[in-house]
């Protein structure tokens, strides 16, 4: 399918995430031909994926067509395409709608659900990655709630009520969250058979504290958030085994569930075909300043898929949406220098703060030097991810429904869908 006779300097992009989607726009005036690979057509808003699996947003309030996003740019392509392998001598990459050229490649799939080698927690739990996953993570939390309304059987019942988080940072975080809120607002007044005392909501964090990126105040101000929400925390130990009946957990606790959601960890997600010594632990690539990745003279690696290490951040840049948005404006610049021969720009990364909501006027922000907590840094939290979603439609979407639910404390999204490639359902046994 390819054509390798064009004018200008192909740069090829795979992954259609943060960094992906900011190279390709900032490449617009650019003397090159951009061509964008991606398995879905869409681009998805990942910040709000556990509002899509709690039930305050449709999945496609998230998400964008990425033909869309570049409607008026004439330098850029756009294939639906999942990447194979690559061939960096032959400056070829192979996916499946055929081989594809390049001149630049540049690598942005982020990162997929690390389950750091335990087949039996990837086989009984549910990870929350993309929009397909938050609507599984959906469909079970409705279903089991469903089951727990007719099921007798005090024990099962028990289970279908319990609702488990793995993973304290701010996915795990806001996702618990949004579950004990669903307790608090829902759950009595759509199923008045059952009781807020026998649902349930567990967090367990591998490190001493949530939000471990997060200063120290905000991860404590969290947690008193979550535990005032009736969340029972887990801090610094780690689930040994689920065979999606029993959690277990290192320090003696076990957990009769049938609902566990997996946010604990994230692996680099790439083609094959580099070379052994640019993979990093966790499956990332290891890039220099200009993330260039090692041993390539024409191949980068942005985003959370990269690893860029100095004095200054031996473990590399936080997998965040500012990171991947900075590498990719960064990297646009750095690739016209070195078309045009001109010297390059190291990427810095300029920390402009992190947040996390926790649930109704809960939320922690740390700016710079400045700390909030509470109701102002959730207005500052919604203010800022509402400005960052892309597409006029997908913002008006987003705010009606966030209004909506803000003053009915109630969600017409509460819908069991399965969606099309649906993992699954282990923790059904109606579903082996």
């Amino acid at each position: 399918m390819d054509n390798n006779k064009q004018a200008k300097p192909r740069v090829l992009i795979i992954g259609g995430g943060f960094a992906g989607i900011q190279l390709a726009k900032n490449l617009k005036h650019a003397p090159v031909d951009v061509l964008l690979l991606d398995k879905h057509n869409y681009h998805t808003f990942q910040p709000l994926l556990y509002q899509v699996a709690t039930g305050a947003l449709e999945g496609d309030s998230i998400g964008f067509p990425i033909r869309r996003i570049f409607g008026r740019q004439k330098n850029f392509t756009f294939h639906l395409a999942e990447v194979q392998k690559i061939d960096a001598a032959a400056k070829v990459v192979t996916a499946n709608i055929g081989d594809i050229h390049y001149d630049y490649l540049v690598i942005a799939t982020g990162a997929n659900t690390n389950y750091f080698g335990n087949k039996e927690l990837e086989h009984y739990t549910l990870p929350m990655k993309n929009i397909a996953e938050a609507l599984n993570v959906r469909s079970l939390i409705i279903q089991n709630l469903e089951k727990a309304l007719v099921t007798f059987d005090a024990v099962e019942r028990e289970a279908l009520l319990t609702f488990v988080v793995v993973g304290g940072g701010p996915t795990g975080v806001e996702l618990a969250g949004a579950i004990a809120e669903l307790r608090k607002y829902v759950l009595c007044k759509d199923y008045p058979g059952l009781c807020r005392d026998d649902m349930k909501v567990y967090l367990v964090e591998g490190k001493d504290r949530v939000l471990g990126a997060m200063s120290e105040q905000a991860s404590v101000k969290a947690k008193k958030f979550l535990t005032d929400m009736g969340i029972s925390i887990y801090n610094g130990v780690h689930v040994s085994s689920y065979d999606g009946d029993t959690l277990k957990i290192d320090n003696g606790v076990d957990i009769k569930t049938r609902n566990v959601f997996w946010a604990a960890g994230v692996r680099g997600e790439m083609p094959e075909g580099l070379l052994p010594d640019a993979i990093a632990k966790g499956g990332r690539i290891l890039a220099d300043e200009i993330n260039r990745v090692k041993g390539y003279d024409n191949v980068f690696a942005i985003g959370d898929v990269s690893l860029v290490v100095s004095e200054a951040n031996p473990n590399g840049f936080p997998g965040v949406a500012q990171v991947a948005l900075q590498q990719g404006k960064r990297l646009a610049k750095n690739l016209v220098c070195i078309i045009n021969n001109q010297p390059t720009t190291p990427f810095r990364y300029n920390d402009l703060g992190t947040m996390a909501t926790v649930g109704r006027n809960k939320a922690v922000a740390d700016l710079k030097h400045l700390h909030f907590q509470g109701f102002f840094a959730w207005i500052l939290w919604m203010f800022v991810h509402l400005l960052s979603l892309a597409g006029f439609s997908n913002k008006s979407i987003v705010f009606f429904n966030w209004a909506v639910n803000y003053f009915t404390r109630n969600s017409d999204n509460r819908l069991v869908i399965h969606a099309f490639d649906t993992k699954t359902m282990m923790t059904d046994p109606a579903a082996k």
